[in-house]
This record gives C-alpha cells, structure tokens and sequence, in this order.
C-alpha cells in the first residue's frame, strides 16, 4: 500500500513579509516539502483574528468541536488544517519578550482545544487526536544568545512549549539572535550597537539559522512519517 502524502503547516506570526522569521519559515518550509511533505504556508498578519474567548465550547461534554476552536472567523480554517496536519512549525518575532499578539492569539486556539482537563487510567491527559503530532516553535529575536538565558527567555518562552506539548505530545523550540533589524540603519534612532557590528552577526552566523530551520523542517517530517 501507498504510504500516504504527510501534511506540514507553517504559521508565520510575523508582521514582516521578507524578514528574520519569514525567512528561516520559508526554509523549514523546504525541509518539509524535501522531506516529501504537502506545505501550506499561513502568515498571521492577513487574517482577522482574536485569541481565545473562554467560551469553553471545546470542554462541554461530548463536545463535536473535534480538537478545533469552535468559534467562526477567518482563522478557524487555518486552525482545521493545523489540527489535521502532521506536523505545525510556528514563527515569531520575539517583541518585549514574547511572540507577537497574533502567535499568542494563534497558540491560545490551536492548543487549548486539544489541552484536556480528563485524565486516563494510566495518568495521562486525554485528548481528542487519534495520534500525537509534531509541533515546534521558532522564535527569532534582537538580542544576543548571552541575553537569552541571563533574560530567562528560554524560561518565558518555554511555556509555549509547554502548552503545545501538553495538547500535542511534542514540541522543540529553535532560537535565532542577534538578528538584524533594520533595512537601513541610518533612518534609525540607536547607539546600544553599530551597523557594522549587526552586520558582521548576521553574515556570520544568519545562514547557520537558516541550515537550523531547514533541518528542522525536515526532520519532522522524516520523523512523522516513521512513527506512521
């Protein structure tokens, strides 16, 4: 038998067509589609949606919402074929610490209705997929990796992951740094850092990034398809 077509969605939370996070997104985008996936790419920014209600029309009693957010606006689609995908990647910018508002809002609907409050015999939380799911986030951001643990980013953007594991069974989390900001620097008010300097970071270390998101594209493709 024909082993079937997996099915990748990448989430790009970004408001920035051509940046940081849409690129490193667009090469996970290619490590899933080599790894022999069907991609579909979402970008966040051109749809009209808010976060979770606290309807709790997914934890009614024999609720027909089937792992998906049951409220109707434009992103409930992308939330079907997130929910029927066999691996989701989501990307963010990282602004005061956290993703944007709309990977907040994205996380709160994708991951809440599949986060059960009923436990099994065996300990587990229930949930309405028939199998765990591949997940993982990618954050993109201004600071420098040194930052990062001293600002306790891993520890705040960890509950992302934490919230993905909990509906889908795995999540893993890639960091980019440093990143560079700005097409044109000197339109810009700053002095913490040199052009030249972000520069350097970026020629030096940006393409690595990319190879990271690549490789994690395809790995989790590669990896879905041999628990099928």
């Amino acid at each position: 038998m024909e082993q079937r077509k997996l099915k990748a969605v990448i989430i790009d939370g970004g408001p920035r067509k051509a940046h940081n996070t849409a690129q490193a997104l667009q090469k996970a985008m290619e490590g899933a589609r080599d790894a022999g996936a069907e991609v579909s790419y979402i970008r966040l920014f051109d749809l009209n949606l808010k976060g979770c209600y606290s309807c709790f029309a997914c934890k009614v009693k024999n609720a027909k919402t089937h792992g998906i957010c049951a409220i109707r606006d434009e992103l409930r689609p992308i939330l079907q074929q997130a929910v029927e995908a066999d691996v989701v990647i989501i990307g963010s910018p990282v602004y005061f610490s956290y993703p944007t508002g709309a990977t907040r809002s994205f996380i709160e609907r994708f991951a809440f209705p599949n986060y059960s409050y009923v436990v099994n015999e065996a300990g587990r939380r229930a949930t309405p997929l028939e199998h765990p799911k591949k997940t993982a986030l990618l954050f993109t951001m201004n600071i420098s990796e040194e930052l990062l643990e001293k600002w306790k980013y891993t520890t705040l953007l960890g509950r992302n992951d934490v919230a993905l594991k909990a509906g889908f069974g795995h999540c893993e989390t890639l960091y980019i740094c440093n990143t560079y900001q700005f097409d044109d620097y000197s339109r810009y008010d700053f002095n913490l850092y040199t052009e030249e300097e972000k520069r350097q970071y970026r020629d030096e270390h940006f393409p690595q990034d990319l190879e990271r998101a690549y490789a994690l594209g395809r790995r989790l493709v590669e990896e879905a398809a041999a628990e099928e």
